[in-house]
């Protein structure tokens, strides 16, 4: 007769008493151990795994944290990637958000004993990397920006006057005039697919104009006959001007030319620009705001505003963005294509790849057609999933597996290495 495998299942109590498992309860709540020693007794009564490798089976469904997220080496080539989280915060912007996580004076003076304005060394921060602005003001990431602007100044009923070549879709089928229209305020569309004129913009200005909107089409290009009205340009028309810059480039970059910047929109006249704080400027998901003092003071009044404010943590991450070192996203926009080239051949040479000249991507959203010369560490195709397993993420490319190391930090080199080496015997096995 055939024994009962149910039989051969672990105690609870038992499992639960190894002190590896109690350990588990320093950082996560006893429930969720138990459902992990459950689901490990499960695929014991369903033959899946020994009863002896129950306690291994619940530490490694544990992980090695409260969160499901897993941090991964970043070797696809593109700089800010939005399935990655975007941009990597900065050893500083770290530090910031660990001492922000307890009990802070992010609303409350600690010389006077009263509340103060919220997250005002962030503001500050902001303020001073824009001097061109009249103020400023954060929200929780771009889109929220944009609608918070045009909640202000177009709904209900008023019309947003948008070039046609700029409505824009940015990925996951979320499209800004949607987002627009989800105000109650009404697109009015001016122009072409291809090609609109300041004069378009000026004809179709009237009382029921609530704002003039540029946004910039950052995750593709128009080729050949086309071209839009410059923020200059339309500045110049009687109406609100919001300008929204898309990938948060507070000022101009030596490889991104053609990039708008906050500070370009500020100082050729848009009343309100828009911007992502977890793109090109390389800190934490947030909407920025930037222009004119009374528009910014209104913004910070509307009853929407909060609603879409950002907690502490951002905060934190955000001023030490600003006040602190560079961000890995600019360090990794500035990498040396030679310093790359001589560490693809060291880890070429240490794991039986290939080193070779690649093309690197900005990504986010950002400078579209722009790559950068860089260097991979190409292995066999058939090391991609493996890979992920073990937190490395490259691009598969012409039947192999392309290792960037652009957006790899020199010091993980040997992680990389060691990661590759493992997924090559676990394979092989």
């Amino acid at each position: 007769m055939k024994a009962d495998p149910r039989r051969a299942v672990p105690r609870t109590d038992r499992i639960l008493a190894d002190p590896r498992v109690a350990a588990l309860h320093q950082r996560l709540a006893v429930p969720v151990v138990r459902e992990l020693v459950r689901e490990a007794q499960d695929r014991v009564r369903d033959g899946q795994l020994p009863p002896d490798a129950v306690v291994d089976a619940v530490l490694t469904a544990a992980g090695p944290a409260a969160t499901t997220l897993r941090p991964v080496l970043n070797a696809t080539g593109v700089v800010v990637h939005t399935n990655l989280g975007r941009a990597p915060l900065s050893v500083a912007a770290v530090e910031a958000v660990t001492a922000a996580a307890g009990y802070t004076d992010v609303e409350f003076s600690l010389a006077t004993g009263r509340r103060a304005p919220r997250g005002r060394g962030a503001l500050a921060a902001l303020r001073a990397a824009l001097p061109e602005a009249g103020d400023v003001l954060v929200v929780n990431n771009g889109a929220a920006a944009l609608l918070l602007a045009v909640t202000l100044l177009a709904a209900p009923g008023r019309e947003v006057v948008w070039s046609r070549g700029e409505l824009v879709e940015i990925g996951a089928g979320f499209r800004l005039p949607e987002l627009v229209a989800s105000t109650g305020a009404r697109v009015r569309e001016v122009g072409t697919t291809n090609r609109t004129t300041a004069g378009d913009f000026e004809r179709a200005l009237g009382p029921d104009t609530g704002c003039v909107l540029k946004v910039h089409p950052s995750n593709f290009q128009v080729v050949g006959f086309g071209g839009v009205p410059t923020v200059r340009e339309l500045a110049a028309l009687d109406a609100t001007l919001v300008v929204d810059v898309g990938s948060g480039l507070l000022r101009p970059h030596p490889l991104l030319p053609d990039e708008p910047t906050l500070a370009g929109a500020l100082s050729d006249g848009a009343d309100l620009v828009t911007a992502s704080g977890d793109k090109l400027l390389g800190g934490p998901q947030a909407g920025l705001i930037a222009g004119r003092a009374d528009l910014i003071e209104a913004l910070r009044r509307h009853p929407m505003a909060r609603a879409l404010r950002v907690d502490k943590l951002t905060l934190a991450a955000l001023e030490a963005t600003l006040r602190g070192p560079a961000t890995p996203v600019a360090t990794a926009l500035a990498a040396d294509p030679v310093e790359l080239g001589r560490r693809a051949s060291a880890l070429a040479d240490q794991v039986g790849g290939v080193a070779e000249p690649t093309r690197a991507a900005v990504g986010g959203g950002g400078a579209p057609g722009v790559t950068l010369p860089s260097w991979a560490v190409a292995v066999e195709e058939a090391l991609a999933a493996p890979l992920r397993a073990r937190g490395v993420v490259g691009r598969v490319e012409g039947g192999r597996l392309l290792l960037d190391l652009r957006c790899v930090p020199p010091a993980d080199d040997a992680q990389l290495a060691a990661a590759v080496r493992a997924a090559r015997s676990g394979t092989a096995g």
